[in-house]
């Protein structure tokens, strides 16, 4: 009661300045000429309401100019553009750039960071960071050591910082972070080291930590209320993230939060994901492992939990939960809702009412998907909301030591992070897909902090009935659960998508190209092959009158660690090396800002 007090004091203390700093990034993200926080708004939409470029002129796109990041490895997230600036960032070591739009990207200042090499190797796949954003004339960083930075976003000059993790424990960081209000909320990475997942929120003035909710544990360490946090609309009841794990394992219960967040005004809730619980040996860990694999809607002023719904209880495939949430308002028959698409690794599409938590629809968004044959919706049975599990395909079934083969999706999912867009025009989601399985073998393994906790020797290929690809380019209606049309691409698509007014949908690929099709039909009207892999996420802004798409290419991320950290050996990079080792065949590595538009 002492601590929420405080809390509530300080809050009003600070009104007038959370007032002027949450209405100053309001109006940035409402500015299609801008892109200030990387999920362009709160709703995870990625979609832009610029249409000067559109399905009929699209074809006529040309690079306008490009800039060299100066670093190798994978580059994900976007540019950011506030004004006539843009902020782009790099993979380790982090560093950021400020470029002036007026004189075609030339450098303003540059933030580099010191950070420990050391961090490299507890890095589980490449060295990515998925970008900076922009709040109270502040740019904020969350680098890989666990340091989240504030910089004045015109000098560059190090306002304050903070240190979220210890790396020597395998606490990581390869995520962006959601500025709100008052607030800068950040989450942490190292499932694969055993480390607790958690969402913590910072004052967006001094750094000074506010809240702290982890995945699992007690429910002081958790925040929630064992009578008022839901799950599919029953009460969690007392300290459910201790009881569905076996003695301490929850300390070291993974749960990790290297997602997305979105943040819904109205209701003052933000939402997210946390991943897979460790080990990635399901024997080892008995019981649901809540909350881990679980999708999360807290309070942001004061991080207490509303509801949750676990989509994988006892994870047996690292099928991480940290997608993105998209919100949307939309009709289900007669009646408006407010609702949170996910689309889960799992391979599995969810459409819940994002106030209450209600489960509405779950479908596989690949026809592959084979490890379980449904989710359970009927709200009477014992089974409500669960997968129902293929035994052929349980990692925990067949046993310790035992080579489960034939699982689709592999471990980095239907969908791994790279983000999809929604266009309100279509009512269509548009998802960047991996269309790959995998064989999975469990081993016992040992916990010591700051060491490799994984448990389980993958190999991944496509399915056998692929169209000889490895990923497709979806569009989704979320009301029906169903498929509307998809692109074959020989390659996971691994990078996010942007859709705009101009019922344009843009993509890149693992092979480097960027790609415009048209939202409605999905037919291909531009491609455009830049000088490494993409798996950056499409972004647009308008400056002096004209509209630019611009993208972050360098090959690299889980699908692409072969390349980046030049790995042979098939099942290194927890089994994509073999299933990727074509790739080094169409790309190479680089760091490279590509920003286009039509003819002046």
């Amino acid at each position: 009661m002492k601590r929420l007090i405080s809390m509530l004091a300080l809050m009003s203390i600070g009104g007038a300045h959370v007032a002027l700093a949450n209405s100053e990034l309001q109006k940035q993200i409402e500015d299609p000429n801008q892109w200030a926080i990387q999920t362009g708004d709160y709703a995870n939409l990625r979609y832009s309401k610029l249409d000067q470029i559109n399905k009929d002129n699209v074809g006529k796109l040309q690079v306008a100019w490009t800039f060299s990041t100066g670093v190798l490895r994978g580059h994900e997230g976007s540019p950011l553009v506030v004004g006539d600036i843009m902020y782009v960032h790099t993979p380790f070591p982090n560093t950021v750039y400020a470029l002036d739009l007026s004189k075609d990207g030339q450098i303003i200042w540059r933030y580099e960071p010191k950070q420990d090499a050391e961090v490299i190797p507890v890095m589980c796949c490449d060295t990515v960071n998925r970008g900076v954003a922009y709040a109270d004339n502040k740019i904020f960083l969350h680098q890989a050591d666990t340091t989240v930075v504030a910089l004045d976003a015109k000098t560059g000059k190090v306002i304050w910082s903070v240190k979220n993790g210890d790396p020597a424990k395998g606490e990581t960081n390869t995520a962006t972070v959601l500025p709100v209000k008052d607030k800068v909320i950040v989450g942490i990475s190292g499932g694969e080291f055993g480390v607790r997942g958690s969402v913590t929120a910072y004052s967006m003035a001094d750094g000074k930590l506010l809240w702290r909710g982890y995945s699992m544990g007690p429910d002081s360490d958790t925040l929630m209320d064992p009578e008022k946090t839901t799950h599919l609309g029953k009460p969690v009841g007392k300290d459910s993230g201790l009881t569905t794990w076996e003695g301490d394992q929850w300390k070291i219960g993974g749960g990790t939060t290297w997602g997305w967040y979105s943040y819904d005004p109205e209701e003052n809730l933000m939402y997210y994901g946390s991943g897979n619980p460790s080990t990635w040996n399901p024997t080892q860990r008995p019981g649901d492992n809540r909350w881990s694999m679980t999708i999360w809607a807290r309070d942001v002023d004061t991080g207490m939990a509303k509801w949750v719904y676990q989509m994988t209880p006892h994870d047996e495939w690292d099928y991480d939960g940290i997608n993105e949430m998209i919100l949307t308002e939309q009709k289900i028959g007669d009646k408006d809702r407010k609702l949170l698409t996910h689309f889960d690794r799992n391979g599995f599409g969810y459409t819940l009412d994002r106030v209450n938590g209600e489960l509405l629809v779950a479908e596989k968004y690949d026809p592959t998907v084979n490890w379980a044959t449904e989710v359970v919706m009927d709200p009477k049975s014992d089974q409500y909301g669960r997968p129902q599990v293929v035994s052929q395909y349980s990692t925990e079934q067949n046993g310790e030591d035992t080579n489960t083969t034939g699982v689709c999706p592999a471990a980095l999912g239907t969908k791994d992070q790279q983000p999809a867009a929604y266009s309100p025009k279509t009512e269509l989601f548009y998802v960047p897909t991996n269309h790959v399985c995998m064989d999975y073998e469990p081993f016992r393994v040992s916990y010591t902090a700051g060491q490799p906790y994984v448990g389980a020797t993958l190999s991944m290929y496509p399915p056998k009935d692929s169209h000889g690809g490895m990923g497709n380019f979806i569009a989704w209606d979320n009301k029906e659960g169903k498929i509307k049309w998809s692109l074959p691409e020989p390659f996971s698509v691994w990078s996010g998508a942007l859709a705009t007014a101009g019922d344009v949908v843009f993509y890149g690929t693992l092979e480097g190209y960027l790609k415009a099709v048209d939202a409605a039909t999905g037919k291909e009207l531009y491609r455009f092959k830049t000088p490494s892999g993409v798996i950056g996420n499409v972004m647009t802004y308008a400056h002096g009158g004209n509209q630019y798409v611009a993208v972050l290419s360098g090959v690299g991320g889980w699908a692409g660690i072969g390349l980046a950290a030049g790995l042979t050996n098939p099942t290194d990079g927890l089994g994509a090396v073999g299933g990727y080792s074509a790739l080094s065949n169409y790309t190479a590595l680089g760091g490279t800002l590509t920003v286009f538009s039509l003819p002046k």
